[in-house]
């Protein structure tokens, strides 16, 4: 079978896949710092080669920044496409003084590989490339029409990435669409993520006198920014956990029986949760469990407070102006634009009198729901088992991934979300890791999952341009 030719070459060139990402990792490719905008776009060019070398059609398309890798092998009419996403893109490393190891020296030890990217994205998404590798080398051809879609700007907001999908949607029409910059549930336990959260983020800028005055002169005849603030942002919340906002929970879709049903069987301990994080309780929502608040119900978080005097000693001011940054997660039903109107009826609500505020809105993104008795779901199912030796649980996610949302609006398909990393693997942190035996099991699953995916037989005419 050609599968089992499949699995004969991955197994056969494991040292190889390793030295190969490892040669990826060493390029620094930081998307966010101009010094490093050469080596951002030399790891373009290496994985554009990569693929070039394995038979398919691979170029570089040029962005207003980064480049875009894009290829595909050729169409297999009758046959489902499956769109791969990834990024080659880094976050900076810094601080460099808690690294064990240079960060861009990918040093093995304990069964995993440190460094830069490991996890995020440059492993999980090279996993992909090698289960192709693996069809086209191992049994002369893929099963299916693959498509790969791979950016450098994911860690600086992925704004040409929009603006190419929505001009380009022809060319990466899909069927199903497979994104691996997610995690397990826990080591051993292989998890399939069917939701993700939303996102709001917003600013809110307290203005009071025209500039900083002395506080005895001054303290008890005029409005203080900063305790005006202070007003604003604990008028969000109420004792029970309750986000304030007018209308905020009328779209919110309650949990379903099996989703609280499967989420209680998972492995999770509170005690442990909370000890790992060193508090003394753990807060939130009333009538959820942890695992419910984190992934399935809305927050509200301030990000950052700033205001009046912060430097040594004292200094007896009362700052003419004060802010914030606070972001929403949000659930499937919620939409950013509403909860930014919901958020502007509410500041007028509660501001106190004698200072103004201005609302800035910066991004946002919707919640992402699968169904998981999707085919590509079902699919995905044995594809997981198949490389990780048990079946996934089903989880999701408090984080969001824009372009999940993207690809839905502008593809009009869902997303498979087949995570090979740990929570533990410090991404955007120091001592980034991915483990080794899982960047191999995720080679074998995706290679699996081109096969199951066909024999799911369920395709789009319009997906094989």
């Amino acid at each position: 079978m050609a599968i089992d030719r499949v699995d004969a070459y991955i197994d056969a060139h494991r040292a190889d896949f390793v030295e190969q990402l490892k040669a990826l990792i060493r390029i620094p490719s930081v998307s966010a710092q101009p010094d490093h905008d050469a080596d951002t776009r030399r790891a373009a060019e290496f994985i554009r080669d990569d693929l070039e070398a394995m038979g398919l059609a691979a170029e570089l398309i040029e962005t207003k920044g980064h480049p875009i890798v894009f290829a595909r092998n050729a169409p297999r009419p009758g046959r489902p496409t499956v769109l791969i996403y990834g990024h080659y893109d880094v976050q900076p490393p810094e601080p460099l003084e808690p690294w064990v190891s240079p960060p861009f020296e990918p040093t093995e030890r304990d069964g995993n590989l440190y460094a830069r990217g490991a996890t995020d994205d440059k492993g999980q998404m090279f996993t992909h490339l090698k289960a192709a590798e693996a069809w086209l080398k191992g049994a002369g051809e893929l099963p299916l029409n693959v498509k790969f879609l791979i950016e450098g700007e994911e860690e600086v907001g992925g704004a040409n990435l929009e603006q190419f999908v929505a001009e380009n949607k022809t060319k990466l029409a899909c069927d199903y669409a497979v994104i691996s910059d997610t995690s397990q549930f826990a080591p051993g336990m292989p998890a399939i993520t069917y939701g993700l959260k939303g996102l709001a983020y917003f600013e809110v800028l307290v203005q009071g006198a025209r500039t900083d005055l002395h506080s005895g002169t001054f303290g008890g005849t005029v409005a203080n920014p900063c305790n005006a603030l202070a007003v604003i942002l604990a008028s969000l919340k109420g004792p029970d956990g309750k986000i304030q906002l007018p209308g905020f929970y009328d779209p919110v879709k309650p949990l379903e029986d099996w989703e609280r049903a499967e989420f209680a069987k998972l492995p999770f301990s509170e005690a442990e949760f909370q000890a790992s994080l060193g508090v003394s309780s753990l807060e939130g929502e009333s009538g959820y469990t942890t695992l419910e608040r984190k992934w399935a119900r809305p927050t509200c978080d301030v990000n950052g407070i700033f205001g009046g005097y912060q430097g040594p000693g004292p200094k007896t001011v009362l700052p003419c102006k004060a802010g914030a940054k606070l972001s929403f997660r949000l659930v499937p039903g919620q939409d950013p634009t509403t909860v930014a109107e919901q958020f502007r009826a509410h500041l007028k609500a509660v501001c106190p009198p004698g200072v103004t505020y201005e609302l800035i809105v910066h991004h946002g993104a919707p919640a992402v729901l699968v169904g998981v008795d999707s085919p590509g779901v079902r699919a995905a199912v044995r594809a997981v088992e198949a490389g990780f030796g048990k079946a996934p649980v089903f989880i999701r996610e408090g984080g969001s991934i824009p372009v999940v949302g993207l690809l839905k609006d502008q593809l009009g398909v869902d997303t498979l979300l087949l995570g090979w990393g740990q929570n533990d693997d410090n991404l955007h942190g120091p001592n980034e890791k991915f483990s080794l035996a899982d960047f191999q099991k995720g080679i074998k699953a995706s290679a699996h999952l081109f096969e199951e995916l066909v024999k799911e037989g369920d395709r789009s005419e319009s997906a094989v341009p």
